[in-house]
């Protein structure tokens, strides 16, 4: 089985932790790079934060590229409270042992020119800034893409920021709006898939074992907080859904993103007549998910 090439796009952040780390130890993904978004924490702790899991997972070889530092026209949110000052509530890991490379939509745009159309897909975990950038300022690159799986929005679930709006569509909608409109091969991951796929105490110890199962497992109990029972890992998801969406019912929906400046900016909602429609994971098989990314976790 040929491996999925990818370009992981991520603002790490504690479950976006997860989803690279089975990236990386899955054996299943050829990972091109990782390009950083300010998304949960701002640009430099997400930048060192991917840096210091490839590092902990030896795989140095592979590029961190910082990406955009603010979303296209607002402030981002703070999510302190979740993530801790560093980005992951202060997760032991080593230090990067490369330094970051610039200009992330650059560097996307070379590789995507540079290889044949449509062999490498994004892998999309943060706020969409950059992919919206290399939409805009590179487009016959980015129409190579092969296809784009993004964490983002509710659809039918409330809102994990405002009533109806998601994190990463809230922090940056209108990045969300302009991949929505560019006519990408574009599956999201929605709250309604997210919130079902959840880690528990016990699946989380099953974990430990392997270095990425290991770190995985330390990362979901710093994410449990005051006590909480289960935590939904949000970003595997996306993983997941590259690897094997027989796990996941997708179904096509006519939607767009709110532009507005109240509690509901990002909010996903109905769109007009005549838009093109995308594609959503709506429902998911929680227990074969679960199943895949502990697998993932823990082949040595």
């Amino acid at each position: 089985m040929t491996n999925r090439r990818v370009i992981i796009d991520t603002d790490p952040g504690l479950d976006d932790a997860v989803a690279i780390l089975h990236a990386l130890n899955c054996g299943r993904f050829d990972v091109l790079g990782l390009t950083t978004v300010a998304g949960n924490i701002g640009i430099d702790n997400t930048t060192r934060n991917a840096g210091r899991l490839l590092a902990a997972m030896g795989r140095s070889d592979i590029p961190v590229i910082i990406g955009a530092a603010k979303p296209l026209r607002r402030w981002g949110i703070d999510v302190v409270a979740v993530h801790g000052a560093d980005g992951v509530q202060g997760l032991v890991l080593p230090e990067p042992a490369a330094q970051p490379l610039h200009d992330a939509v650059s560097w996307m745009a070379d590789r995507l020119l540079a290889e044949p159309s449509g062999t490498i897909d994004i892998l999309a975990l943060g706020p969409l800034t950059n992919i919206a950038q290399l939409i805009t300022s590179h487009p016959a690159a980015a129409a190579r893409i092969g296809q784009v799986i993004a964490m983002g929005g509710a659809v039918d679930e409330p809102g994990n920021i405002g009533a109806r709006s998601e994190f990463n569509f809230a922090t940056d909608p209108e990045a969300a709006d302009i991949v929505f409109r560019a006519g990408l091969d574009l599956t999201l991951v929605p709250l309604d898939v997210t919130r079902k796929v959840r880690a528990d105490a016990t699946w989380m110890n099953s974990l430990r074992g392997t270095t990425a199962g290991t770190i995985a497992a330390d990362v979901i109990a710093l994410y449990f907080g005051d006590g909480r029972q289960s935590r939904p890992l949000h970003d595997p998801c996306v993983m997941l859904l590259a690897l094997d969406p027989s796990l996941f019912g997708v179904e096509e929906r006519h939607l767009a993103v709110d532009l507005g400046d109240d509690g509901d900016a990002g909010a996903l909602k109905s769109a007009r007549a005549g838009v093109p429609p995308v594609k959503v994971a709506m429902r998911v098989n929680a227990e074969g998910a679960l199943a895949l990314l502990a697998t993932g976790l823990q082949r040595a």
